[in-house]
């Protein structure tokens, strides 16, 4: 992954901050330039009509692009030093033109939106260590009824590559059972297999279906909360 889609992979950019900032807009896309590294480099950051952002760093004593910058594994400390600047400068963009978005794929987070209308519930996000793995639970009982997590495809599928958004939800055993012999569905991933089922948040499912499903999680956690009450 590149750094520029490494620091904006979970952020949306905010287009009304873009000129207070200094961007420009040219034609269809906002372009922002800024010299760093006592004026030795030149960071260009263009951000287009979607929202897709892209980056590169231009040497201006040889006018040309700075192509160290883009090896996997730079090795000497000046290139380390380069990119560590480079790195602020689309921090500080980050901080200042996007805002958080909880997750990657567009699916998750228009569910995310979904379940925040209908539950007033947000993800938590309990481990430090575990970037992108949000739970949603009952806030009455505490108890969870989805968890989504980032995935390589292949640890669902052998067949397939790259990676994926999944989200794990309780339902009855007979349904899943069902649900497995369908595309976008999978044993679930390292929870209790009877009672949870994995699916693959990348449009393999409408938003409808899913929110449906996850309605269904949902309403074990209100049984057993009325299941408390009633003792």
């Amino acid at each position: 992954m590149c750094i520029e889609a490494d620091i904006f992979k979970r952020a949306n950019v905010c287009f009304d901050r873009l000129e207070a900032y200094g961007f420009q807009k040219i034609q269809d896309k906002w372009v922002y330039r800024q010299n760093f590294f006592n004026d030795a480099f030149c960071a260009i950051i263009t951000i287009d009509s979607k929202g897709h952002i892209s980056g590169l760093v231009w040497d201006t004593a040889c006018d040309d692009v700075y192509l160290a910058l883009s090896l996997k594994n730079p090795q000497t400390a000046y290139v380390l030093r380069v990119q560590a600047q480079y790195q602020k400068i689309l921090e500080d963009i980050r901080a200042h033109c996007f805002y958080q978005k909880y997750f990657t794929s567009q699916q998750t987070n228009r569910l995310c939106d979904m379940i925040f209308k209908n539950y007033d519930d947000r993800p938590d996000f309990p481990w430090e260590k575990y970037e992108g793995f949000g739970v949603f639970k009952n806030p009455d009982n505490k108890k969870w009824y989805a968890l989504i997590m980032p995935l390589k495809y292949e640890k669902l599928d052998t067949q397939k590559s790259g990676d994926v958004e999944i989200i794990n939800i309780k339902l009855d055993p007979d349904e899943i059972e069902s649900l497995l012999m369908r595309n976008g569905f999978y044993p679930a991933y390292h929870m209790n297999k009877k009672n949870w089922i994995t699916i693959t948040l990348d449009d393999t499912l409408s938003d409808d279906e899913l929110l449906s499903l996850v309605d269904k999680s949902h309403a074990f956690t209100l049984k057993k909360a009325r299941k408390i009450d009633s003792k």
